[in-house]
């Protein structure tokens, strides 16, 4: 596996080896004791998919503590640009944001620990799989507002399709306020 730090420090892309031949390919998606060696110890209890249509963004979605998740995330076909912030109050990069464009041909993943918020928009129309270290817990749920002009994230959609509920979220001041 081919692994990639991110400039946020504990974002990892990773590439999985990948064997091809006349029938197709097969790779690993995930390995409990490899990715160990890597030191990513989190116990994931939690799959999730969605098919999201081309310009559909999803996000900034975090849960609080203590049902913080950490994600593995990729996409099964098609392309999108998945985004971060760093909601660590403690950490040296708090409130930077990090984009990384997963590819269904490349098979690329990122690994998102805990302390981060996750969204990520359609450049075509794909379908989005990731594995959590927690269950959902919908008083927990929380996130931060797509456009917000405080984190300037070029999320490379022209006219962008959100649903409501995103809409409603709060702005990275408001988050910084409720510390």
């Amino acid at each position: 596996m081919e692994i990639r730090p991110l400039s946020l420090p504990g974002l990892l892309e990773l590439k999985p080896r990948k064997f091809e031949d006349d029938r197709g390919y097969f790779f690993e998606s995930y390995n409990e004791k490899q990715f160990a060696a890597l030191g990513i110890i989190d116990k994931f209890v939690q799959d999730n998919q969605s098919f999201s249509n081309q310009g559909v963004i999803r996000g900034l979605h975090f849960q609080k503590p203590p049902f913080a998740q950490a994600k593995l995330v990729r996409v099964v076909t098609g392309k999108a640009l998945d985004v971060v912030v760093d909601i660590r109050k403690d950490s040296p990069t708090f409130g930077l944001s990090e984009s990384i464009e997963l590819d269904a041909d490349q098979n690329n993943m990122l690994y998102v620990p805990v302390g981060f918020a996750h969204g990520f928009s359609a450049l075509t129309d794909c379908v989005f799989q990731y594995k959590c270290s927690s269950i959902y817990d919908k008083n927990s749920e929380s996130g931060l507002i797509y456009n917000d002009n405080q984190l300037n994230i070029d999320w490379k959609v022209n006219e962008p399709i959100v649903s409501d509920k995103d809409l409603e979220l709060g702005s990275f001041r408001f988050y910084i306020s409720a510390l």
